[in-house]
């Protein structure tokens, strides 16, 4: 799936990681543009959430640089681990988030968000009862509630039910057609690759593959 990017959102150039004396990787150069989705693929312990750790400001290059065009405040992080307040209900939540960001949205503004991920039914409830899969719509209505010019994704799909599973892939397509550039890691490669535009793929201390998502599942087999 090709789209026409917009303005670059992110720069990498010649980027390393060591932790230590021990070397993650090392010339790690991409572009993230606006309406773009960059799916990260390797193997475990390849270096991909400490890359986009990099990526989002979390942790600094060891050489080489990363440069973010996108405001702080318009850049979202979704990961396998929810941010959620067991002791607190969706609603409460998201007004937190909200404050968090510096917005002030209104009893019924949440409401439309937690009803655009299906769980208004839910507001009032403690989100420590949530299930996985609740508990992650209920972070991608953080995301909406950002509007994020850049969002980062560490496998978020991890442990969901097929219903959830599908729910966040639709949205993080929509998301892209919104304009926003999408980092996103994936073990679901031969599935995700065809909602991808680029990928880029780590393996042996250095990026293995970065081109079109389509040549990418091809070359893999889609596995």
């Amino acid at each position: 799936m090709s789209h026409c990017g917009g303005e670059a959102l992110l720069t990498v150039r010649r980027a390393a990681k060591f932790y230590g004396g021990k070397l993650v990787f090392k010339d790690v150069s991409c572009e993230v543009r606006a309406g773009e989705i960059l799916l990260v693929a390797g193997p475990n312990g390849a270096g991909k959430s400490t890359l986009m750790r990099m990526m989002a400001g979390l942790s600094r290059p060891s050489a080489g640089e990363v440069v973010t065009h996108a405001e702080p405040e318009r850049t979202a992080y979704l990961g396998h681990a929810t941010f959620i307040y067991p002791g607190m209900t969706a609603l409460a939540n998201l007004g937190f988030w909200g404050t968090m960001y510096g917005l002030t949205p209104s009893r019924d503004e949440l409401m439309a968000l937690l009803n655009r991920v299906g769980l208004e039914r839910a507001a009032e409830e403690k989100a420590g009862s949530f299930s996985r899969g609740m508990a992650q719509r209920l972070n991608l209505a953080r995301v909406y509630m950002v509007r994020p010019a850049l969002l980062f994704l560490d496998e978020p799909g991890t442990g969901l039910d097929p219903r959830s599973l599908a729910l966040l892939r639709r949205e993080i397509t929509g998301f892209r057609d919104q304009g926003t550039g999408v980092v996103w890691i994936s073990h679901h490669i031969g599935e995700d690759a065809a909602l991808a535009d680029t990928v880029l793929a780590l393996g042996g201390r250095r990026v293995e593959y970065l081109g079109p998502a389509r040549e990418y599942a091809t070359e893999a087999g889609t596995c």
